[in-house]
């Protein structure tokens, strides 16, 4: 799963790219991470090129030298952690929001101050993600969320409700056209992920929110009678049921059943595209169906974004550069051709989805998301959740599963 918060780990093994500049102006003070006069950014190293071009501008504008060091994505939440701690963390890093609360609890990342100008030309429900106690911690660049692909030599219309899903794939299972009804990766372990869209449709929830869309750990309800439900719901698809789900299915193998036509439905990712391409299969994206008289598949919206370290030893010009570079059109653009994620940045959005299509439909898709809780509490919920979907899945006793997950959850954040 692509948002799951990393574990803290030891170390930091980075491949450094540097873009330099005539000059060496800039806030001095820092360390080994923060020079004197440099302002070092850690990204992925599939953004770094990207991200090394336009800050080679901004080095220039302003005297200084500027530091892109990549990091396997996963690694950069404990790293940066780490970092923090030892006094010699980046200036500007990319993460998921997510990560947010987290990142507040530790003290390992200051406010941002975004004009309302910079700020007008983001989605507003980026710009929520990234804010955390009412103030905003990062400033958001791309988004992420699943979404339902077809193969439309099969299925020339998305269906509207999970159930015409199952009745369209079942037909052709029957008829021999298709080996399987729906690739949706599930594993032996489960996946919340991409389970959150039937499980909000059928009426379940996992944290509740107050009136002003706050999460709230305080309200987990992984084990209320709605979300068994729920679960009860969505089991009626599993091993025991029509057979639709299956701990069989997983992260491994879900993309190459659809892409050999063995499945004629995918829940897929902005990542699958390119291969989907590939595949030669005429495909269609369109939302996550959800059931039948209940409410819309809520898919969990991810976001990326730039933060802040606190105590940078270069705070000015790294608030200057997450605030007015990572906003501007053509910067997200070169992201975007590095690293195609849809662009939260209205204009840039406009721009990809004109040249292609998917981007838009993609982002339609998610219309109807949530973006992740970000509250640190999150990070607890990914196993217990995982281990009592797939056993629901496998025909064990939802109700039990769900409970015993709530119990282990509730005794981590220590409700």
């Amino acid at each position: 799963m692509r948002f799951r918060s990393a574990p803290v780990v030891a170390g930091i093994a980075a491949i450094t790219l540097m873009a330099t500049a005539c000059g060496s102006g800039g806030e001095g003070g820092g360390d080994d991470a923060s020079a004197e006069g440099t302002l070092v950014i850690w990204s992925d190293p599939e953004r770094a090129d990207a991200i090394q071009a336009a800050a080679a501008e901004f080095a220039e504008a302003n005297g200084i030298e500027v530091d892109v060091q990549g990091l396997a994505f996963d690694d950069i939440q404990g790293d940066l952690l780490n970092a923090h701690q030892a006094g010699n963390a980046p200036d500007v890093f990319i993460g998921a929001h997510d990560w947010t609360g987290n990142l507040v609890r530790n003290g390992a990342v200051q406010p941002v101050e975004l004009p309302q100008g910079r700020a007008d030309g983001l989605e507003a429900t980026a710009i929520d993600a990234l804010t955390y106690d009412g103030q905003l911690f990062g400033v958001p660049y791309s988004q992420e969320n699943i979404f339902l692909m077809r193969n439309t030599e099969l299925v020339p219309d998305a269906p509207e409700t999970f159930e015409e899903l199952v009745e369209a794939g079942t037909e052709l299972k029957d008829a021999g056209e298709t080996s399987e009804v729906l690739a949706m990766a599930v594993g032996q372990e489960g996946e919340p992920f991409r389970m959150n869209a039937l499980f909000t449709s059928a009426g379940g929830y996992l944290f509740g929110q107050d009136d002003t869309g706050t999460w709230n750990p305080a309200d987990l309800g992984v084990g209320s009678d709605d979300s068994v439900a729920a679960m009860e719901r969505i089991a009626e698809y599993g091993e025991a049921g029509e057979g639709v789900l299956r701990r069989s299915i997983d992260t491994e193998n879900d993309a190459v059943l659809f892409y050999e036509e063995d499945a004629p439905f995918f829940i897929a990712g902005p990542w699958n595209v390119g291969d989907a391409n590939d595949s030669g299969v005429d495909f269609g994206i369109s939302a996550i169906p959800g059931f039948e008289g209940e409410d819309p598949a809520s898919p969990y919206i991810g976001y990326h974004a730039f933060f802040v370290t606190e105590g940078s030893a270069n705070s000015a010009l790294a608030q200057e550069f997450v605030t007015n570079y990572v906003t501007d059109t053509e910067f997200v653009l070169s992201l975007y051709e590095a690293d195609p994620r849809t662009p939260v940045q209205v204009e840039a959005l406009e721009s990809v989805s004109a040249d292609d299509p998917n981007v838009a439909a993609i982002a339609e898709a998610g219309a109807d998301g949530m973006p992740m809780p970000s509250i640190p509490e999150m990070g607890e919920t990914w196993e217990p959740l995982g281990i009592a979907q797939a056993a629901a899945i496998s025909g064990e006793d939802v109700r039990e599963a769900m409970e015993a997950a709530h119990e282990t959850i509730a005794a981590q954040i220590g409700e």
